[in-house]
Parts: C-alpha cells; structure tokens; sequence
C-alpha cells in the first residue's frame, strides 16, 4: 500500500510547564530537562471523537477519496469515555463511514501495529483503500498529582488514508509481555456476584525499565527490518520515531548514530500523545513539505504491553 493522505488535530489548550508548576511541586526546569518538553496540548471541552473526526476529514481531503471510498477503517485508541462501541464507530458516524471497521488497543506503537494489519488486509485482496486513525487522550489516564507521569503526555488525533501501492517495503512487530512497566486499571461496574472490587488506578510506568526497552526496542527493532528488507540505514531519508521523551529519542540516534536532522521532533510542545505521536508527526512533516516521492521513512514506536513495532514505507 502507499500512503495518500495526512490529517491531525490537536485541543486548542496548551499547558505549559510553568502552569503545572502552579498546583505541582515542579519546574520547567525539572520538566524539561527530564523530557524536552515544553508544553502539550490538553482535551478541555473537546470530545476526543471530534479531534478523531477531524483528523479522518483532513486526511480524506488531501487523498482526494470520499468517505464511501474507503473499505476499511482501524482506529487505534487506548481509552475513551466509550466502552462500547468502540472510538471507529463513533468517529465512522460523524464523517459518513460505512466500511468494516475495528478498533486496536495496541498502545504508543499502535499506529505501526495498524500500518501492518492494513498491509495484510491488502495483500489478502479484500481491500482497495484504508483509512487509520490513532486517537488518544492519555492526559485522562494519569494523576495530575503524579509530576512523575502527567507532564509527560499530551492529547490528539492523526490519520492517514492508504491506497494501492507496494510502498510498505516490511514492517516488524515485536512484543515483550509485562504488565507491570505501564499500567492503568478501570473500576468496572459491579453486579450482584462480584466479590472482589477492581480499584482504580491512574496511569502507572517504570520510568527506567520502560527507557531501556525503548531504546532496546527501536534500535534492534529498526536494524532487524532494515536488514531484513535490504535497505541500508545510510538510504534512509526520514526516521519517524514515537515522540515518548526527548532523553529516549537522543539515546535512540546516539545508538543508531544517525544524524539529528534526520529524526524530526515534535516532543518539545506536543508531549506524548501515545498512538497519535507518529501520525501527529508524520502530517506536520508531510503539510511542511518535507517529503519528496522516493523517500525511504522507518516509523518505530514503543510502549505499555510492552509492545513494539517497527515499519519501512517509500514516499
């Protein structure tokens, strides 16, 4: 497949580190030089099915597809206030969708896990266009009184639509079951026969595990897939990388040893949007003009499960 259109969408809220500081004991300086970033934008009076919706219209426009084009839809989403139905549905119904459709709950590499399954779909024969959509308010997942994790993430949607092509040269999944590295729990419901309550419990991560199976991760993940493929990392134009903390992405390209300018950031004023982060990023770059036809992109991306994935694409 190859990709035919961008879209993102971001609350127009933006927390900087100097607001958080104002109700938690932190600092801008404490942030920012524990994570690069500076600021994040954070859902308000926003429904995140609105962000997704807007992200899918963006992406659909530039593709120059109608939502009747499309023949099937992932959507990636860790948590929304939706049990039921799942986020697909929701943002299906407001721009017109009516394709198969599914969602994900593969975390931060949520958008490669769909790129793969897309890919699979495609090379199955049962689909023509593909519509993904990554759609995360990870700032409802957190304490606001835990500096240790909620100055790190930060709300959005990104989309892509994909069409015929062989422009996915390989992808790489790869998973190293824990659940005790990130974690959330949700009280759900009780009935009559419930005899032990489930608590709730605020996003939980060990930060020095969870960086070194990051860098571990990417690197090894990035390196495999190249190999694999039969691209040299010197031939690759762009390395896409998931916006977690600007101290695992340094550690990433000093690894790596790639050249900075080659590894776009946007971790300094978006935070960690989880799933988002990579589509986020590749539509900023994208509506920049960054990209030229040709250009060989690695996407990896990494997180709670602990999940990872990697994915090779020509432009």
């Amino acid at each position: 497949m190859r990709i035919i259109g961008t879209g993102s969408a971001l609350p127009k809220k933006v927390v900087t580190n100097e607001m958080i500081a104002q109700f938690l004991d932190t600092s801008d300086e404490w942030i920012s030089t524990r994570t690069g970033i500076k600021s994040r934008h954070v859902i308000t009076d926003e429904k995140l099915e609105d962000l997704g919706a807007e992200a899918v219209m963006k992406a659909l426009e530039m593709s120059g597809l109608q939502a009747s084009d499309i023949d099937l839809f992932i959507a990636s989403n860790v948590v929304s206030e939706y049990g039921t139905p799942g986020i697909s549905c929701v943002v299906a119904a407001k721009v017109g969708l009516n394709c198969p459709m599914f969602d994900i709950n593969c975390a931060c590499p949520g958008f490669v896990y769909a790129l793969d399954m897309a890919e699979a779909y495609y090379k199955a024969g049962k689909v023509k266009n593909v519509l993904i959509a990554c759609i995360e308010e990870p700032t409802r997942m957190v304490s606001w009184e835990d500096r240790s994790t909620c100055v790190l993430f930060g709300d959005g949607a990104g989309a892509v639509v994909l069409t015929e092509g062989d422009n996915i040269k390989g992808t790489k999944l790869h998973s190293e079951p824990d659940i005790d590295k990130i974690w959330m729990t949700r009280a759900l419901t009780d009935s009559p026969y419930v005899t032990v309550k489930e608590p709730d419990v605020a996003l939980q991560m060990k930060g020095r595990e969870v960086f070194r199976f990051a860098v571990n991760a990417c690197t090894n993940g990035v390196k495999d897939l190249l190999d694999e493929v039969g691209i040299k990392k010197e031939d690759v134009s762009w390395f896409m990388v998931h916006q977690a903390n600007k101290r695992i992405l340094d550690a990433i390209v000093d690894y790596m040893k790639v050249p900075q300018e080659r590894c776009p950031m946007n971790i300094q004023d978006h935070g960690n949007s989880s799933s988002a982060s990579c589509p986020i990023l590749l539509d900023e770059c994208n509506r920049k003009g960054m990209f030229k036809k040709g250009d060989i992109i690695v996407f990896s991306a990494f997180g709670a499960g602990l999940l990872s994935g990697a994915a090779v694409i020509e432009w």
